[in-house]
C-alpha cells in the first residue's frame, strides 16, 4: 500500500499511536462500560431509554465524520481513480472471501442462521472506523493513510450491505441440511 500512496517508508511516532489507541479505543470502551453498568443498575428500561436518546446523535456523529473525510479526500479520490481501484479490489476480495468462508463454516458446524449472519459480517469487517481514527490522528486528514482508510469505508459499507442481502436471501439454502 505504501507504493500506491507514494510512501516508501513511514515513521510511526509510537507515542502518537499509543495516545490514539487510548483516546479512540480504550477511553470510549471504559466510559461505555461504566455508563452501561450504571444504567443497567437502574433497570433495563433506563438502559433502553438512554440508547433511544443517544441513537440519533451517534448516527449524526458518524455521518458528520464521513462527510468530513470525503470533503478532505474527495478531490484525491476523483484525481486518482487507478490508485483507488488498486486499493478497492483487495478489500472487495477480502470481504467477499471472509464473509463467505465464515458463513459456510457456520453452516458446516451446524450453527443457526441467526448466528451465521453476524459472524459473516464480523469475519469480513476491517474495522475501518478505527483505522480512520488512527490514520487521521497520526498522519492528518489529507494524508495518504487517511485516503486509504476512506477508500476502505467507501468500499466496505456497500459491500457489507450486499453481504447482508446475500445471507438473508440464502436462508432457505442455509437451513436445508
Amino acid at each position: 500500500m505504501g507504493l500506491l500512496l507514494g510512501l516508501s517508508s513511514i515513521s510511526v511516532p509510537w507515542a502518537t499511536l499509543l495516545i490514539s489507541v487510548g483516546l479512540y479505543i480504550v477511553v470510549p470502551v471504559v466510559i461505555a462500560q461504566l455508563a452501561r453498568r450504571a444504567l443497567l443498575a437502574r433497570g433495563q428500561a433506563a438502559f433502553d431509554a438512554a440508547l433511544a436518546r443517544i441513537g440519533p446523535w451517534s448516527m449524526a456523529a458518524l455521518l458528520l465524520t464521513l462527510v468530513l473525510l470525503f470533503a478532505f479526500q474527495g478531490e484525491a479520490i476523483l484525481r486518482q481513480p487507478l490508485i483507488i481501484a488498486l486499493l478497492a479490489v483487495p478489500i472487495l476480495v477480502q470481504v467477499f472471501f471472509n464473509s463467505a468462508l465464515a458463513y459456510w463454516l457456520n453452516r458446516a458446524v451446524g450453527e443457526k442462521h441467526a448466528v451465521a449472519c453476524p459472524s459473516a459480517l464480523i469475519g469480513a469487517s476491517n474495522f475501518f472506523e478505527l483505522a480512520v481514527a488512527a490514520a487521521i490522528s497520526i498522519f492528518g486528514f489529507d494524508s495518504g493513510a487517511a485516503l486509504a482508510t476512506v477508500v476502505g469505508v467507501l468500499i466496505e459499507v456497500p459491500v457489507m450491505l450486499l453481504v447482508v442481502r446475500v445471507v438473508n436471501a440464502t436462508r432457505p439454502w442455509y437451513e436445508r441440511r
